[in-house]
C-alpha cells in the first residue's frame, strides 16, 4: 500500500471539514512542532478547495495524523452547540430517571463554577438547573443544594428575559412569515428590535441566531438586502471565534449566503457558498442543493446543474420533505431543458404527478406546473397545454396566486399563447394580455429581469407580438 494510499482516510477527514472550522483551529493551536502546524495548514487550505486533497506531506510519521485528527475533533466539539444541547438534554433524563452520573454532576458544577451565562442553550441549561435543585434537596444533600440555588436566584432575572424575548419573537415570526405569504401584511416593524436581539450578547446564542434568521426573512421580504450585510458579516467572525458553532448552523449560514450573493449578481461567490452548503447531508441538504441548481442555471452552468441533481437524486428519493421534493424536481426537469431534454422533462414531470398529485397541489403546485408546461411549449404541444391547463383548472389558481411577491404569469402567457395557436384567441388579445400585465407591473428592477427572461423564451412561439425592446423601456411608456 503506497503512502498516498494510506493517507486517503485523512484527506476524506480534511474535505468534511469547512473554512470556518479550519479558520477557529487555527485561531486557537499552539503547537510548539511546525510539523503539526504546516498540517493544519494544510488541512485548511483542503477545506477552503475540496478539489485539492493531495497536498499532505506523506513522509510525516502518520501517527501525526491520527493525533491531530483527534485534536482537531475535541477541539470541536468543546464549542459545538449542538453537543451541548445533547449534553443537556441526556443529563436531564438522567436526572428525572434517577440515573445522574457522577460525570454529568461534575460538568454541571463546572459549569455553574465558571459563572457562564451567555452559553447558546442557556434556558434549556437554566431548566436543568430547576430539575437538579430538587434532586439534589430531596437526598438531604445541602451543600451542592445551595450552590445551584444560589446560581438560580441570581440568574433568574436573566432566564425570565430570555424566556420573554423568546415568546416575543413567535410573535414576530407570525407577521413575517404571513408578509412572506401574502403581499398584504407587513413586517418592517420588527426590523429594529429583532437587530437589538441579534446584538444583544446578554442574550443566549440560540435567541440571537434565530433573530438572525427572522431578520434574514423581514430583508427578503421588502428585497432590502443592503441591510443583511452587516449582520452576516459579525456573524461571520463570531464562527471563527468559535461562537454559534455546529456543523448544521455553518451550512445553514452558508446557504443563505447563497442567496444573498445571488441578489448582488455576486454569482461566482454564491456558486463558492452554494457547494459548501452541500458539504455535508442533512436534513436541510435537499433544500440546499436546490438553491444551488438555481445559481448554476442562472449562470448557464446548465451541465454542471444536471450533474448536481442527478448525485442528489438519492438524497431527493429519501426525504420527508414534499417542499423539498417538489422543488427538486421543478429543477431537475430545468435541467433537463436546459441541456435541450425537453420530451424526458416532460416524461419525468407526468410520472411524478401521477404518483403525487395531491401533495403537488398541497404544497408547491406553481412552480412544478411552470416547469411541466414550460417542457410542452418547447416541444410546440399547444392543445396539449389547453388541456392541462383546463384538465387542472390551472387558471383559477393563478389568480389566486397573483398577490404572491413573486408571482409571474407564465402559466397565463403560456395558456394565451396555446390558444392562439390553436385559434381559440386572436393575436390582438394575446398582445393585450402580455401588455397589460407588463403595464401593471411595479417598478421593481428583480421583477423585471425575471420577466424579461421569461418574455426571452416565448418570442419564438408569437413573433411579431412582442417587438425587440427591453421591459424597462415598456414599463416607462
Amino acid at each position: 500500500m503506497s503512502d498516498r494510499t494510506r493517507l486517503k482516510k485523512f484527506s476524506e477527514f480534511a474535505v468534511s471539514l469547512l473554512p470556518h472550522e479550519t479558520s477557529y483551529l487555527l485561531s486557537v493551536q499552539q503547537f510548539q512542532d511546525d510539523e503539526r502546524l504546516r498540517m493544519l495548514e494544510t488541512i485548511h487550505q483542503v477545506a477552503v478547495n475540496s478539489s485539492k486533497t493531495d497536498l499532505f506531506d506523506v513522509g510525516i510519521d502518520k501517527r501525526k495524523y491520527s493525533h491531530l485528527k483527534n485534536w482537531i475533533e475535541e477541539r470541536l466539539a468543546d464549542v459545538n452547540v449542538d453537543f451541548q444541547f445533547d449534553w443537556i438534554t441526556t443529563t436531564l433524563k438522567h436526572i428525572l430517571t434517577d440515573s445522574l452520573t457522577t460525570d454529568d454532576e461534575r460538568k454541571i458544577l463546572k459549569l455553574i463554577r465558571s459563572g457562564e451565562t451567555n452559553m447558546f442553550y442557556f434556558t434549556k441549561f437554566f431548566e436543568l438547573l430547576a430539575e437538579y435543585r430538587q434532586f439534589l434537596l430531596i437526598r438531604l444533600r445541602y451543600q451542592e443544594h445551595n450552590t445551584i440555588d444560589q446560581y438560580i436566584t441570581t440568574h433568574q432575572v436573566l432566564y425570565d428575559r430570555n424566556r420573554d424575548v423568546f415568546d416575543k419573537l413567535h410573535n414576530a415570526t407570525q407577521d413575517i412569515i404571513n408578509h412572506y405569504s401574502s403581499i398584504t401584511n407587513e413586517s418592517i416593524h420588527w426590523e429594529t428590535w429583532l437587530t437589538e436581539v441579534f446584538y444583544d450578547e446578554s442574550l443566549e446564542g440560540y435567541i440571537r441566531y434565530m433573530a438572525l434568521v427572522r431578520l434574514t426573512f423581514v430583508h427578503f421580504n421588502y428585497r432590502d438586502f443592503e441591510g443583511l450585510v452587516e449582520k452576516y458579516n459579525a456573524i461571520d467572525k463570531w464562527f471563527v471565534k468559535g461562537k454559534f458553532y455546529s456543523k448544521r448552523i455553518l451550512l445553514n449560514y452558508y446557504s443563505n449566503r447563497v442567496l444573498l450573493h445571488a441578489r448582488f449578481k455576486e454569482y461566482d461567490k454564491a456558486v463558492e457558498y452554494g457547494y459548501l452548503s452541500i458539504r455535508q447531508k442533512n436534513n436541510d441538504y435537499i433544500h440546499y442543493v436546490n438553491n444551488l441548481c438555481a445559481i448554476l442555471l442562472r449562470t448557464n452552468r446548465n451541465k454542471e446543474a444536471l450533474q448536481l441533481m442527478r448525485d442528489a437524486y438519492p438524497e431527493m428519493r429519501l426525504t420527508p420533505s414534499f417542499h423539498n421534493k417538489i422543488g427538486f424536481i421543478s429543477f431537475y426537469m430545468r435541467c433537463l431543458m436546459n441541456n435541450q431534454q425537453y420530451k424526458n422533462a416532460e416524461n419525468y414531470a407526468e410520472t411524478f404527478l401521477k404518483a403525487y398529485r395531491q401533495e403537488i397541489f398541497k404544497y408547491r403546485w406553481h412552480i412544478f406546473f411552470t416547469a411541466y408546461l414550460e417542457a410542452i411549449l418547447n416541444q410546440n404541444k399547444y392543445e396539449k397545454i389547453i388541456k392541462v391547463v383546463r384538465n387542472f383548472n390551472l387558471l383559477e389558481k393563478d389568480k389566486s396566486y397573483q398577490n404572491k411577491a413573486t408571482y409571474l404569469p407564465t402559466i397565463s402567457w403560456y395558456y394565451a399563447i396555446s390558444a392562439c395557436k390553436e385559434g381559440l384567441m386572436d393575436r390582438n388579445q394575446l398582445s393585450e394580455t402580455i401588455y397589460s400585465y407588463v403595464r401593471s407591473l411595479e417598478s421593481s428592477p428583480e421583477r423585471v429581469n425575471h420577466l424579461e427572461t421569461m418574455v426571452a423564451g416565448i418570442k419564438k412561439h408569437i413573433p411579431g407580438i412582442l417587438p425587440n425592446i427591453e421591459l424597462k423601456r415598456l414599463l416607462e411608456e
